[in-house]
């Protein structure tokens, strides 16, 4: 684990007792968390999302988010997601210290959060995957796991997040081509879409399932 595993369990206890109550989770696929390294790619619609991941994947499994450059230059808000482990992009473009950093992380056995739809979405289709996720998993040798998340989440409602099953991306014998790796995205996509369940309406409930 990172140096500031220790942080990002007093932060993990803080946050688990305020979404108990106001997203308390129903999390299934649980035993399709890997062990070690993963790409940890979900849909993205809310703020919440990555809360809920961390939550999902357990105190055990720190959680390297990737996020908008923008974070990291509030004042405070900085210092906070730096020390947790947290990862900048600028703009969905993965550069090379970003990828330097991600790379790191996976290369210790952690794991990292990718949303593949590069921003928020409200609407399934709205935006295409980028490869970023694809690419970094395929480098790196780990699988991806791909998450679904309800786009809608009424507080003190149960929210759905299920796991699917993680899956490599085989090293080519020869370089792909951008077309290659917009299927393999589009395909990462798919797979995280078909976790949708038949019905995600909720029933008010406090606490949490896991």
């Amino acid at each position: 684990m990172s140096s500031g595993y220790k942080f990002y369990r007093a932060c993990y206890y803080l946050v688990n007792a305020v979404f108990a109550v106001v997203y308390p989770m129903h999390v299934i696929g649980k035993e399709n968390i890997p062990n070690g390294a993963g790409m940890v790619c979900a849909n993205h619609s809310s703020n919440a999302d990555p809360f809920l991941i961390a939550l999902a994947f357990g105190i055990d499994n720190q959680m390297h988010i990737i996020a908008k450059i923008e974070l990291f230059k509030i004042p405070v808000v900085s210092q906070l997601i730096r020390k947790l482990g947290m990862i900048s992009v600028d703009r969905g473009i993965l550069d090379a210290t970003t990828i330097k950093t991600t790379l790191r992380y996976l290369k210790n056995n952690e794991k990292v959060v990718i949303f593949p739809e590069g921003t928020r979405v409200s609407k399934d289709d709205a935006a295409s995957a980028k490869a970023g996720a694809v690419k970094l998993a395929e480098r790196a040798g780990v699988p991806l796991v791909p998450v679904f998340l309800p786009r809608k989440k009424p507080v003190f409602r149960r929210v759905p997040l299920i796991i699917g099953e993680p899956y490599y991306v085989e090293k080519p014998d020869v370089r792909r081509s951008a077309d290659d790796y917009d299927r393999l995205s589009a395909n990462l996509m798919a797979k995280i879409k078909a976790l949708a369940p038949v019905h995600t309406d909720a029933k008010p409930v406090f606490g949490v399932r896991r």
